[in-house]
């Protein structure tokens, strides 16, 4: 008979309003994420302390998250308990936003978190599984209304409002001169020891006429269209500041007050500008984070893990 494992890897995607918290990572005398997830995940599961968490990216205090994930070490038996099915087995890719196989964990989680944090899966991880090393992308939103008639006040904690009407192809034009691999000290507040160097895959803004889905693509746009502005940023990882850091100098552009080329200058001189308007923390929300396919998870922590040992230690996020 085979014996059940002392311990199960558990993957945990969650979605957060961040404007009661002061950010993801715990804190002594702080109202965080982290700390709120772990007290509410040791309960469910009745252990007899919180577990640690990894989380895939690490949010500010004010920033949102729809698509985050993260992953937990728990014994065995607990959740087995929990669920009455063994961690044997687990499924070759959990799906985001789909229910585990027993509803007890998302109902007891349900019952012992506050309304501004929501567990939408959670379930056993394939082999190799780490929610941060083995991620291969953050895709993160950052809105924007410059349309005082449109502003929505029931949208207010999740939205910059801005008086000024934005020049969305020139802010795309001076986008398109950042994307790639750079090194992002211009964009990004330095910690001791850490790289700035990224991969900046998508940075892209779009008007949304049409704001009823999760994100800017479920919406209609139109360049020209009323209201809302989206920006779509997707890198492999993000160092502290930096994607609020980089709307506000695409910000600068669509007012008018700097010329498109001006950001790809910033980021050529590689030092802080104080020009440069790092964006309040409320308009930014972690969409989602892409994983490779399970045979590949293991692979890419080894990676990953490997890369930033070599340039030194950096935090997944901190937007």
């Amino acid at each position: 008979m085979e014996q059940e494992p002392r311990s199960v890897r558990l993957r945990i995607d969650l979605g957060y309003d961040g404007s009661g918290f002061s950010g993801w990572a715990a804190q002594p005398g702080r109202r965080t994420v982290e700390e709120t997830l772990a007290v509410a995940l040791g309960r469910a599961l009745r252990l007899p302390a919180p577990p640690g968490l990894t989380v895939a990216g690490r949010t500010d205090a004010g920033v949102h998250a729809r698509g985050q994930v993260v992953h937990a070490d728990v014994p065995a038996p607990a959740w087995t308990t929990l669920t009455g099915t063994p961690p044997t087995g687990p499924p070759a890719r959990p799906a985001p936003l789909a229910a585990p196989a027993s509803s007890a964990p998302l109902t007891r989680l349900a019952a012992a978190l506050p309304p501004d944090v929501r567990v939408h899966a959670v379930g056993p991880a394939p082999d190799g599984f780490d929610a941060r090393f083995s991620a291969l992308w953050r895709r993160y939103s950052y809105r924007v209304c410059d349309d005082p008639a449109r502003a929505d006040p029931l949208r207010r904690h999740e939205t910059l409002w801005t008086p000024r009407r934005l020049d969305l192809a020139a802010m795309n034009e001076a986008a398109a001169s950042l994307t790639g691999e750079h090194d992002f000290a211009a964009f990004c507040r330095r910690r001791e020891g850490a790289t700035t160097v990224r991969t900046l895959r998508v940075l892209d803004w779009q008007r949304v006429t049409a704001d009823h889905g999760p994100t800017a693509g479920h919406g209609r746009t139109a360049e020209d269209g009323p209201g809302l502005a989206v920006a779509t940023v997707v890198a492999d990882a993000f160092c502290h500041n930096m994607v609020r850091a980089l709307v506000g100098a695409l910000l600068a552009v669509g007012e008018g007050r700097r010329p498109p080329g001006w950001p790809a200058e910033v980021l050529a001189a590689a030092v802080r500008d104080p020009a440069v308007r790092v964006v309040p923390p409320h308009g930014l929300c972690l969409e989602e984070v892409g994983y490779p396919e399970p045979a590949e998870l293991a692979t890419r922590a080894a990676q990953t893990r490997n890369r930033r040992t070599a340039t030194a230690s950096r935090p997944a996020s901190g937007c």
